[in-house]
């Protein structure tokens, strides 16, 4: 469940889960990177990851240049989702010595797993936010960017202290982005 919640996390914001386990992993015993996965803490990713996180805040909170940001991120969040489930799930990536034991062993599996995870959660996010905007003048840009990093921090911070909490979390979100989806639906089909 840390993986899946952490993945979740990265196709909201892909740089809040990075940069939590790249933190959590060089300055506390919360979390302890497999050393295939301690490039993380190296001072220069932080430091990379934060400036990244930044302009993705930024970025995310302006109508139109949201949309654009999303399309740049349809390739970075699924990455990070796959770094952050493989490096989220010690146990099963600590086995992974060089690229030939990683197809060898199944180790990317976890990864994939992660890759797909926030790739769907993108998606989702990449449809709602659109209509949202459209629908308010760009008003819900700032908000429901803003609503999805607290949500991307929470996710990080569940998956890595309860991640049992992980399961009622996706499903709430899972309920909520059709009920969007749904809402739309429905204002299409009455205006046409």
């Amino acid at each position: 469940m840390t993986g899946f919640g952490l993945a979740t996390a990265a196709g909201l914001n892909a740089y809040i889960p990075l940069l939590a386990l790249a933190l959590l992993g060089r300055f506390t015993d919360l979390v302890t990177l497999p050393h295939t996965w301690s490039w993380l803490e190296n001072g220069w990713v932080i430091a990379i990851v934060a400036v990244l996180l930044a302009v993705e805040i930024v970025a995310d909170k302006v109508p139109a240049l949201d949309s654009i940001n999303d399309a740049v991120q349809t390739f970075i969040r699924p990455t990070a989702g796959g770094i952050a489930f493989g490096s989220g799930t010690a146990a099963q990536t600590a086995a992974v010595t060089d690229p030939g034991d990683f197809a060898r062993t199944g180790q990317w599996v976890p990864v994939a797993i992660g890759v797909v995870t926030a790739l769907v959660v993108h998606l989702t996010k990449t449809a709602v936010r659109p209509a949202a905007n459209v629908a308010t003048a760009g008003t819900a840009a700032p908000v429901l960017s803003t609503l999805e990093d607290i949500a991307s921090v929470g996710l990080v911070f569940v998956a890595i202290l309860v991640p049992v909490l992980v399961l009622v979390i996706l499903i709430a979100l899972a309920w909520a982005a059709v009920g969007l989806l749904r809402r739309r639906r429905r204002r299409r089909t009455a205006q046409g």
